[in-house]
């Protein structure tokens, strides 16, 4: 009998690299005539996963949120890790908007997923494991098959195959 091979469905992302588009975007919102004497800020706290934006309106807060997303995708961070809540009004006419970033598999996410692979009667089995789901089947063709559909498929956060064996 052939040995089964594996691989497994993450959800990761690099948090030194989102530290790092962090500080770009706090380096442009000092220098960038537009945003400079703005009074908007932008903070990230590493522990919770979160990014903090502190702007005198909306418009301005859209401005910081567009110069974060451009260093994120510039460091290869996919924008559908980060979830931006709603615009919440702070002291006088200012608001913050706080976004999380998303990294493992929900419970939720991760039923989905494997009552798609399912639904597609794939010749593979799927566990899931905590914050990631592991797929294994005899033949590689048809995990190689899983990771095409799934990659074809949107799940509202970015996913990585990792551990193929």
């Amino acid at each position: 009998m052939a040995k089964e091979s594996s691989f497994d469905i993450v959800s990761t992302v690099d948090l030194q690299e989102v530290d790092n588009a962090f500080q770009q975007a706090r380096k442009e919102l000092a220098q960038r005539y537009d945003l400079k004497d703005s009074g908007a800020t932008v903070a990230f706290d590493k522990a919770k996963r979160t990014l903090t934006v502190h702007a005198p309106s909306d418009f301005v807060a859209g401005q910081v949120i567009d110069v974060i997303a451009s260093k994120l995708v510039r460091r290869s961070i996919d924008l559908t890790a980060v979830t931006w809540g709603e615009p919440v009004a702070s002291a006088g006419q200012s608001i913050t908007r706080t976004a999380s970033i998303v990294e493992g598999i929900d419970k939720d996410t991760a039923g989905r997923i494997n009552r798609d692979i399912k639904a597609q009667k794939f010749k593979a089995k799927v566990q899931i494991e905590g914050d990631h789901l592991r797929v294994s089947s005899p033949s590689r063709d048809v995990l190689q098959d899983v990771i095409a559909f799934v990659k074809g498929n949107d799940y509202g956060q970015p996913l990585q195959f990792t551990n193929y064996r």
